[in-house]
């Protein structure tokens, strides 16, 4: 038994530790967007329900052409359901000496969202979007949110780099410190992230940020690796 312990013994103190050295690699990649969605809505009001949505559909047939003219095609173009609800508004009763809700008809709300890789035709459209105003069509527009569909790829292609960039940092560390590099034993993903070129966005936030208001954007990612030092 005491064999076995000093034998033990010896062992656990001729083990040395293992050296490692750990470095976090970046890559940062700008790119084009190549897809955008764009939703607008409007809608009209009638002391009767179904005027109010028989008005909606003769103005859905003008916004449609007021689209199609300008290259939107009806795949690009999605008409959700028109919502129909009624319309209260608050007046002062002086008699009551307190504010009433007074029905004032049905609302009618279309809206529309158009979906499209072709970028630059639909932000045409939506500079110009507001001349349906002379037509009495009260359009509201939201801002155009910009995606890339080949992000997946991307992701791959900055993972890589990334990688790349942590392993020449390691070796540089290790040969500076007259050592070589040996194994790789860890490798964690940080954050990646979408933000707008030369921006004041925040950068490395947590869980990433994930920019959609920016045509051109820049993608940034970062890796830790661990690696074994001989």
């Amino acid at each position: 038994f005491f064999a076995a312990l000093a034998v033990g013994i010896a062992f656990y103190k001729t083990k040395k530790p293992e050296k490692t050295v750990a470095v976090v690699g970046l890559a940062e990649k700008d790119f084009t967007s190549d897809l955008i969605v764009w939703s607008l809505t409007y809608n009209v009001n009638d002391m009767n329900m179904k005027d109010a949505y028989s008005k909606v559909k003769v103005q859905n047939a003008v916004v449609k052409d007021f689209l199609t003219k300008y290259g939107v095609t009806p795949s690009e173009m999605d008409f959700k359901a028109i919502t129909t609800a009624p319309y209260y508004d608050y007046q002062w009763d002086n008699v009551a000496s307190r504010s009433v809700q007074v029905f004032k008809g049905y609302n009618a709300v279309q809206t529309i969202r158009i979906e499209s890789k072709d970028v630059t035709k639909i932000e045409k459209v939506v500079r110009e979007i507001s001349s349906l105003y002379d037509q009495n069509i009260q359009i509201s527009s939201a801002e155009p949110e910009y995606y890339y569909t080949k992000l997946a790829d991307l992701k791959i292609e900055m993972l890589a780099q990334a990688s790349k960039d942590a392993k020449n940092r390691a070796e540089t560390i290790a040969k500076n410190a007259g050592s070589k590099l040996g194994d790789l034993k860890s490798a964690n993903m940080g954050v990646f992230q979408i933000t707008e070129p030369n921006s004041s966005e925040d950068q490395y936030t947590w869980g990433g940020a994930f920019n959609t208001s920016s045509k051109l954007k820049r993608a940034s990612i970062n890796m830790k690796l661990i690696y074994t030092v001989k």
